[in-house]
């Protein structure tokens, strides 16, 4: 919490200055206030971080064309704190906003329409409206494959998320077929104890778990144990999840038997 409060604490003489010599309006302004708001979030104090936000909408809804990419910027920091406190069709609604704007700016196969599919994509997962989730993930899917070298980690993502909502709605080799390429692309282009292949292993573990396939299973949730236990404190939350799906799945072994 220290540097929390030595960043807040710097944010805010700056924003006395800005106060003191510029504009009411000014877009100096509207950046302090998204500084501030976003110590806020990281401290978890979201309604001050939701305040701190939208004061730095207002002034560049005041001072700034209508289709500003720094008008989308303030809607899509608004939106993560909706998202955090669970508020989702506001999320949504500010999302929507974000892209909106880039729809109209930006080319169709830019990186911050990639992302703004992902961010609703993402809303949408978590409300459990899986058909509309992956919907925007594989526009984002389609993007970031058009805009990036194949083995880029966007690309792996974007395979990941969709495999995730196939997960949810009980297609599993669909799930898999993802999953892998995720996978992949992980293994070709990033260090082999990074924490992006534990996502990939975990996630193909519990699809293998879900099609009854127990020893693929618990051997791929181990490669995620292993990196977690090479690279995390042995209290970390991620070493207990992994362990827990370990356990589920001998406990489905056993009564299969």
């Amino acid at each position: 919490m220290g540097e929390h409060q030595k960043a807040l604490s710097s944010h805010e003489k700056a924003f006395e200055i800005y106060q003191k010599c510029l504009p009411s309006n000014h877009p100096s302004l509207a950046t302090s206030f998204d500084n501030i708001g976003s110590v806020y979030e990281n401290m978890g104090e979201y309604s001050k971080a939701l305040s701190s936000l939208e004061k730095a909408l207002e002034i560049r809804e005041k001072s700034l064309p209508s289709n500003h990419p720094s008008l989308a910027t303030s809607y899509n920091n608004i939106s993560m704190v909706h998202e955090n406190i669970g508020e989702y069709s506001k999320a949504l609604s500010s999302l929507e906003k974000a892209l909106e704007i880039y729809e109209k700016t930006l080319p169709s196969n830019h990186s911050h329409l990639a992302e703004s599919y992902n961010n609703i994509g993402t809303v949408y997962y978590q409300m459990g409206e899986y058909s509309k989730a992956l919907s925007y993930y594989e526009k984002a899917l389609g993007i970031c494959q058009k805009s990036l070298p194949p083995n880029h980690p966007l690309v792996a993502t974007s395979f990941s998320n969709v495999g995730s909502v196939y997960d949810n709605m009980g297609e599993d080799s669909r799930a898999l077929s993802s999953h892998e390429k995720a996978l992949e692309i992980r293994e070709k282009s990033l260090p082999s104890n990074h924490p992006d292949l534990t996502t990939s292993y975990n996630n193909i573990g519990l699809v293998y778990r879900n099609m009854k396939d127990y020893l693929k299973a618990l051997s791929y949730l181990e490669r995620a144990l292993d990196i977690f236990q090479h690279t995390l404190p042995p209290t970390h939350p991620n070493i207990k999840s992994v362990k827990k799906n370990i356990e589920t799945v001998k406990e489905d072994m056993t009564m299969n038997v």
